[in-house]
């Protein structure tokens, strides 16, 4: 089988987020099982900023069995890269199947238009905020037109899809109120056990000389830092004599300036570490020396970095926000608070800092979810079953005309 991936960004810029592991892992497991895979995406790459774009990247990439075209961004706009030249690029391979990851994008529409144009059936991931995403309603005029703009485009997507792919009941939800006629099948996200191994001493590297909680994501607004850094002040204030210390790894979305200020206004300029652009292979060390994981989203559909601090054994802290309760499961594998609730999440951070047995009680549990359920093998098969069901059901089809 030939399979096109479409997303806005892949390799080398895994600050991206999910969208960029999610193709990779995918593309990796099921180019091992013997598919012809392609990722067609931009020529982001993150070296020097989140919307930087590199012309000196390959055009095509191989990474061990799969491959990897990228087309240069011409113009974008936030998180809207415009690549239009990747739709040539599709259309002259002639896939069998185009899967889009990241539905909010220029990417998803080029997806869109190849495979009307060429009757090649579409599978649909959003895993980028659909219709939740807080952005949507706080920002300006010309943003809201431009989202206007894309929910146009998102529609005529949805309805000429072959299938939604979900991560969890709660994304089915959505596409459910939007389309009542689309096929939805959930397929739980994953991460590579393989790869999530710790190579490097993260407290040595960085001179960190106690115990630290984690956190790992985009320096924006909707990922609760605020709210962390007000709960973490509560926290040394109670507990005055610890020496814990609190890791903020991610890259800037424009809250850093201000998460700094915060910081230092505080007087935790001594206690908290902000590491910038952090290679990967560090956010891995991260996770395997942290204590826990704390992710005080306003807002997420399917967060791969609570899987990601699993696969280690480390308990997350989140919210009870939208699609976050599928993935932590409140005194399961983790502990929920509500979101921007500053003292309630210090609480639930003094509770795990002093009670180690339930930290290894929430994280084992936390680990045998990822290993039983939400990994990239399972994801994979999962997927490339529900590509072979549509070819089936299309060939059928046209067998019976």
């Amino acid at each position: 089988m030939k399979i096109a991936l479409v997303c806005p960004a892949s390799l080398p810029a895994t600050q991206f987020g999910g969208i960029v592991f999610l193709a990779v892992d995918l593309a990796q497991e099921i180019s091992e099982m013997g598919h012809n895979v392609t990722i067609y995406t931009t020529d982001l790459d993150f070296s020097n900023g989140s919307n930087k774009f590199n012309k000196k990247l390959p055009r095509i990439e191989k990474f061990g069995k799969f491959l990897i075209n990228r087309t240069h961004v011409w113009f974008s706009l936030k998180l809207f890269f415009v690549n239009t030249s990747m739709s040539k690029e599709i259309e002259n391979d002639k896939p069998d199947i185009i899967h889009t990851i990241g539905l909010r994008s220029f990417q998803s529409i080029i997806a869109w238009r190849v495979s009307k144009k060429l009757n090649i059936p579409l599978v649909v991931s959003d895993q980028g905020g659909l219709t939740t995403h807080p952005f949507l309603a706080e920002s300006g005029f010309f943003l809201k037109t431009l989202y206007k703009i894309q929910d146009f485009f998102i529609k005529k997507i949805i309805n000429d899809a072959s299938v939604i792919s979900v991560a969890n009941e709660y994304e089915q939800k959505i596409f459910s109120s939007l389309n009542k006629k689309s096929r939805i099948e959930i397929i739980r996200n994953g991460v590579n056990l393989k790869k999530l191994v710790s190579k490097h001493n993260f407290k040595e590297k960085y001179q960190i000389n106690s115990n630290f909680i984690l956190f790992v994501g985009r320096f924006s607004k909707s990922k609760g830092i605020e709210t962390l850094i007000n709960a973490f002040s509560i926290v040394k204030n109670e507990l005055k004599d610890s020496n814990i210390h609190l890791v903020i790894m991610g890259v800037d979305f424009g809250y850093q300036a201000e998460m700094e200020k915060l910081i230092k206004k505080l007087n935790l300029s001594e206690e908290i570490k902000v590491i910038k652009n952090p290679p990967r292979d560090d956010v891995i060390s991260a996770y395997g020396e942290s204590e826990f994981l704390v992710l005080p989203s306003q807002w997420e559909l399917s967060p791969l970095v609570p899987l990601e601090s699993f696969a280690f054994k480390k308990p997350v802290i989140s919210t009870n926000s939208h699609g976050i309760p599928y993935t932590v499961q409140n005194n399961k594998n983790g502990i929920l608070v509500e979101p921007e609730n500053s003292l309630e999440l210090s609480n639930a951070i003094v509770k795990l800092l002093n009670d180690s047995e339930l930290r290894e009680k929430l994280g084992q549990s936390g680990y045998n979810f990822v290993n039983e359920e939400c990994n990239c093998v399972s994801m994979a098969k999962n997927s490339l079953k529900l590509y072979e069901d549509i070819l089936e059901e299309m060939q059928n089809e046209l067998n019976n005309e």
